[in-house]
């Protein structure tokens, strides 16, 4: 029987992948998250052990930053940072991969930049914090990259309200 206040999505039980069973083992405090669609194992990382997650991670061999992106789970529900691991190695047929999410407070989103971990996390951070309003702390250079520096607000926050004007740019 399902509990009344959660659906039947979040009362299934979710086997623990290999990463998240290895960060366990070694101390890490991660939660086990649905494999998506391709089957690649997701995890939950609260935002104040990124870092030492992200680093153990790269140890482990998730040389490589596929994707950082992020999402509104909703009108007033968290944000979310996630990142696409792969383990990429000479003659590797199907490297493993994994997925990172952190969910953050849309009043006060902040998460620590992993660009020190991956340099390929620059621009995929910038792009985030400009669309969404989530703060990387660390970052070396996070400042607007899609929309202009002056911009009021976070375009695809799914309570963003548009302007009601449209300024015409010069050509030049």
């Amino acid at each position: 029987m399902v509990a009344e206040d959660t659906t039947p999505e979040e009362s299934q039980l979710v086997e623990t992948g290999q990463v998240a069973s290895w960060l366990n083992e070694n101390g890490f405090g991660v939660d086990s998250l649905a494999p998506d669609h391709s089957g690649i194992e997701m995890i939950k990382v609260e935002p104040d052990v990124l870092i030492p997650i992200a680093t153990a991670l790269f140890a482990y061999g998730f040389n490589y930053l596929q994707c950082q992106g992020g999402y509104d789970a909703g009108p007033g529900q968290e944000l979310v940072s996630f990142y696409h691991l792969i383990k990429v190695s000479d003659n590797a047929d199907r490297p493993e991969e994994v997925r990172v999410k952190v969910f953050v407070p849309r009043d006060n989103p902040r998460i620590p930049s992993v660009y020190w971990i991956w340099k390929a996390a620059d621009w995929q951070e910038r792009e985030t914090y400009d669309m969404y309003g989530i703060v990387y702390e660390g970052h070396p250079n996070l400042k607007r990259l899609l929309m202009p520096e002056d911009w009021v607000g976070w375009p695809l926050r799914k309570d963003y309200i548009s302007p009601d004007f449209y300024e015409i740019q010069d050509a030049y």
